[in-house]
Order: structure tokens, then sequence, then C-alpha cells
């Protein structure tokens, strides 16, 4: 590391002191979950020592100066059971202050981030990634937000019953009635509308209806990445005039457009390939053939964060990485890189109070008018009831 380098990182971790950083994103449940060993457990799993299989564990976060982390309740669109999974993979995220109580503290506020960070402790957030474990009933959601969970990505790789998927065969124009009626029912509960994984119809759907801000949990810019998952210029022109935040992801798919080339033997026509298929034969021949994927850098991360920046405005940016045992950029391998991404930012001359901004300020504020709006709705509204067929028909 050069002399410059070192400084912005010592730098980097003296502001991370002074303010929390906020993760919108980690599928570290599903990683649990998917650990055989661990049986649901996660004090089997053991996430108090180091996990060099994988991205994710105590040690790690706190070496990266998390200050707040959304653990998502992943749940792949066509698994037998979606609610049963889902409600298990809450109760993972819930297991985890349970089992270290010293370390982490369980929130449902901007509060409570607070809070954990002034105790010195890790706030985990709940959220629910996928659709699919509402099984088109709109009674989960109250069930979820009882449980704790406080923000609800709308679909994921997949296209659902009501909601049209970024990465999918869109069936609906974006969103049906149902579908609307699970985005101002997350509204009413004061539940995060988290647009990362839907269809541009949907986002501006979404745009059009919600009562509170929303959320785009993990995405980058389509501009300079074509991935379908990416943010297109014309939804993110509109994130500042709905008061909305965008979180910029780590998957070097979405950030380096020749890592995005490269891959595109081994995806489907959407940009997606299965999460129940094991295709390691098809990587590993389709290396033989191309070569090894281009790594996407920090630095490329930079350019998306500025340009998200640059049509947003600094008061609607975060940061969602999306750590889940995968591929990772170049410096970023795990979370405890955290603080390097924020050296290289003060290296481009970002200033402390908007980096105070990004890390966490704009979620935190997003969060407290998120949760504003909810106590209102509930206050003058009944609960949305029924499933999907009461508003789509049969």
């Amino acid at each position: 590391m050069s002399q410059s380098s070192s400084v912005a990182l010592d730098h980097a971790r003296a502001l991370l002191r002074k303010f929390p950083l906020v993760d919108g994103h980690n599928d570290l449940p599903w990683v649990v979950h998917s650990t055989k060993s661990a049986a649901m457990s996660v004090a089997r799993y053991d996430l108090s020592r180091l996990h060099p299989e994988t991205d994710t564990d105590t040690p790690r976060l706190k070496e990266g100066q998390v200050a707040a982390q959304f653990f998502a309740a992943f749940v792949p669109t066509l698994t037998e059971k979606p609610g049963r999974m889902t409600l298990e993979l809450i109760d993972l995220i819930r297991q985890i202050p349970e089992a270290w109580p010293d370390s982490y503290v369980f929130a449902t506020s901007a509060a409570d981030i607070k809070r954990a960070f002034r105790a010195g402790k890790i706030a985990v957030l709940a959220t629910v990634e996928g659709g699919t474990g509402l099984e088109n009933s709109l009674a989960p959601l109250r069930v979820w937000h009882a449980a704790g969970v406080r923000l609800m990505t709308l679909c994921h790789n997949e296209t659902l019953d009501w909601v049209d998927s970024a990465t999918d065969v869109p069936r609906h124009n974006g969103l049906t009635k149902f579908g609307e009626a699970v985005v101002l029912e997350l509204n009413r509960l004061g539940i995060l509308v988290d647009l990362a994984h839907t269809a541009p119809r949907v986002m501006h759907r979404v745009l059009d209806i919600s009562r509170a801000p929303v959320l785009f949990s993990h995405n980058n810019a389509t501009t300079l990445c074509d991935h379908p998952r990416n943010a297109p210029d014309d939804v993110l022109d509109r994130i500042r005039a709905k008061k909305s935040v965008i979180m910029a992801t780590f998957i070097p798919d979405f950030i380096n457009q020749k890592a995005r080339d490269w891959s595109r033997p081994l995806r489907d026509n959407y940009g997606k390939s299965s999460f129940l298929e094991n295709h390691e034969e098809r990587v590993a021949a389709h290396i033989a053939v191309a070569g090894p994927q281009p790594k996407a850098t920090i630095g490329e991360l930079c350019d998306h964060i500025e340009y998200l920046t640059s049509r947003t405005g600094l008061n609607h940016i975060g940061i969602g990485s999306d750590y889940y045992g995968g591929i990772t950029p170049e410096g970023l391998e795990d979370v405890s890189k955290f603080p390097h991404l924020i050296a290289a930012l003060i290296e481009r001359g970002w200033t402390d109070a908007s980096l105070e901004k990004l890390c966490g300020g704009n979620i935190l504020r997003l969060m407290k008018s998120v949760e504003r709006m909810g106590d209102t709705l509930r206050a003058t509204e009944p609960p949305r009831t029924g499933r999907i067929e009461d508003y789509d028909g049969e």
C-alpha cells in the first residue's frame, strides 16, 4: 500500500469511529441455511470465528467497522415451501444477537441503529429478499413485521405472479393490482420497499404509487455496466424527487462491463443463472476457452458511486454490498474491507460530510421517513387483507 493510501485508510477508519456504516444487503443467512452441518443454527455455524471459505463473520464485520447490517432472508423463487423457508431464515437472523449479545443487537429502527453504534455493537436488521414467501397472500407481511422485518425486496431473479423481475420474462407490465396492494401495505407497516431485482417498469410504478420513499438496496448504474439488474438513468433521475436512496453493490457483473460480457455464455438472455443448479462444470469449461473472468476493482465501483451521485445527488446514495460468499471485486474480498472503499473515495476528494451521508446518513434518514409514514398510515388505515385472486381475479 502506498503512503497516500495508508493515510487515506487511517482517515477512513477514523471516520467510521465517528459515524455509522450501514450495509444494505448481506446474504449470510442463506450461507448458514445452506451449511448442512449448521442445522439452521447460527451458534453451531459459529459466526464468532473466522470463516475463510466465505466472506462474513463477526471478526471481519468488526474489522470492517460495520455498524449496522441488513441481513436478507433470501428464498429462491422455485423453493418448494417458500413460506416455511422465509420464516427459517428470519429466525436465523434473530438468532445472531441472541447468541452473541455482547457483539450484536437486533434493530427495527434508525434510532436502534444509533443506540447500537453508541454502545459499540453491530445492529442486526432483518429483511426479506423476494416475495415468493408470501405465497400470493398479504397476511405474511404483518407476521414478518411482527418478527422484526423492516425491508422487503419485492422479487428476486424470477418474475412472480404479481411482479416482473429484471432478470426474467415480464408478464405483468410491471405490477398487478395485488402487487400494488403489497407496496401499499408495506407503506402502512413502515417496511422499506426495496426495488432491487425488479424490472424498470416496476421501479417506475412503485415510484408513482408509494406513499413513502423507497430503496434500491443493491444496484449499480446501467449506463456504466449494462446488466439488467442495474438501474437505468430514467429511474435514477426520479430518486431525488421521491427522497429515496440507491445503494451501490459489489457484484463484479454489475460493476465491470468486461466481467458482464465474459459471463454472458453462462447466463440466460436475462442475465441470470439458477441458484438451484450446479453449473461448476460449465464455468470450468468456459474458463478453459475464454480464460478467467476479468476482475472488477474498487476504482470501478467508485465510478458507479460517483455516477449515481451525479444523477441523484449526495443525499440519495448508500452502500449495499451483497456479500454472499461469491466472487468479489479486488480489494473488497470480504466484510473487513469496507474502510478500503471509503479510503478510495477519500483519495478522490470526497469530504467527510459527503462520506457520512454515503455510509449511513442517507439510509438512516430514509428509515425515519418510512417509519413516520407507517405510524401515520396505521393510525388512519385498516390492514389490506386477502389473496391474489381477490385483487387480480382467478
